[in-house]
């Protein structure tokens, strides 16, 4: 589970409520797989082509949408193309610099041109790419990316509210003192959460989440910050809501969701002023940005937690997905029907000869087991 994962699940479900029939087509779903380097958590699909061809024939849709530049999303894209069909992206991470973040070694100018031209390559053969914030559309506008529309993200309030803090009397950073910074979500080099864990800050520091880079940090922070590992469901919004201020370390992030599911426990947030915090937190009064994140940190401890809660009530699931469905771009109907006809036609023929081996397979051994 990542905001990646959460985004589009969550989109999912609240689209299926609204009556829309959705399809998802995922490396889970039986193709042959294998681990992203350095990432061993997060699989990718190999020889997915004629699979995802067949899923989305048989399926029929309305409208495309490619999460991810993976694949499966490489799979779809050259399909889309080859029928002429409009389809849409979403930009999720800040993809060379997370490279950059997991293989420092490769210059910079590599990056800057080469990654950004690999990401801009795919997104802008599209009809319209989903940005989280208006600093993101603005950023990729100049690194030429094309047809941006901004695409926000939202908080599930009955699992995130200020009335889980000290819930029942009972404190879960009882035994630390105060205080209490935390960062949630993946543990990870591109998360930078080492920025936080080296700042000189009063109090504790703890660490809620999973990742690649656990048992690193763990050996080399050990007695300076509490690393309790993945939290899930009511336990994860104690985690938020009894802190006193969340610190969102990262530079990679587009959005960052984590910032609303803390904001909605009534923690306040400081950031870098990237994309993400300086859309979300300016002028809300439910955090601080700034370069100096120390500062911004112990600013956070002099706000208004009710002022966190309110803002986060701005950012709801059931608009994220209205929205999504209002960005995509369905084909009209009797276009659909007449491409998907020729397409299952196609698809018919060229698995012909494959059935034909199979039937004829099928006679002979009968032929052989009757002696006939």
């Amino acid at each position: 589970m990542n905001g990646v994962v959460r985004t589009l699940s969550k989109t999912v479900e609240e689209c299926s409520k609204a009556g829309h029939i959705i399809e998802v087509i995922a490396p889970s779903d039986g193709f042959m797989t294998i681990p992203l380097p350095t990432y061993p958590d997060i699989k990718i699909a190999l020889f997915s082509k004629r699979e995802v061809e067949r899923r989305l024939v048989m399926f029929g849709p309305d409208a495309v949408h490619i999460a991810t530049e993976g694949p499966l999303g490489w799979a779809a894209r050259s399909l889309c193309l080859k029928w002429g069909m409009p389809f849409t992206t979403s930009y999720h991470t800040k993809f060379p610099e997370y490279v950059q973040a997991r293989f420092p070694f490769i210059p910079k100018f590599i990056l800057t041109t080469l990654a950004y031209k690999f990401v801009r390559s795919f997104h802008n053969s599209c009809g319209r790419i989903m940005v989280t914030t208006p600093s993101m559309a603005a950023f990729l506008r100049g690194k030429k990316f094309e047809n941006l529309a901004v695409w926000a993200r939202g908080v599930d309030l009955t699992q995130f509210h200020p009335g889980v803090r000290f819930l029942d009397g009972e404190d879960i950073y009882a035994d630390m003192e105060r205080p209490v910074f935390v960062n949630v979500g993946r543990v990870a080099v591109e998360k930078n959460i080492e920025a936080f864990l080296a700042m000189d800050l009063p109090g504790s520091k703890v660490v809620v989440g999973d990742g690649p880079g656990l048992e690193r940090m763990r050996e080399k922070y050990a007695g300076k910050a509490v690393f309790t590992g993945a939290k899930y469901g009511a336990e994860l919004a104690r985690y938020y809501a009894d802190a006193d201020v969340f610190v969102f370390p990262s530079k990679t992030d587009t959005f960052g969701l984590v910032i609303i599911e803390a904001m909605a426990t009534g923690t306040p947030v400081c950031g870098y002023p990237v994309s993400g915090p300086i859309d979300i937190i300016p002028g809300s009064g439910a955090g601080v940005v700034n370069e100096d994140l120390r500062m911004a940190a112990l600013a956070c401890l002099e706000l208004d937690r009710k002022a966190a809660a309110k803002h986060a009530k701005n950012y709801s699931w059931e608009k994220v997905a209205s929205d999504f469905a209002d960005l995509l771009v369905p084909e009209t109907e009797p276009k659909r029907r007449l491409r998907w006809r020729r397409a299952r036609r196609a698809l018919k023929l060229a698995s012909a000869p494959w059935r034909i081996f199979k039937k004829t397979a099928r006679r002979l051994g009968r032929f052989v087991k009757t002696g006939r």
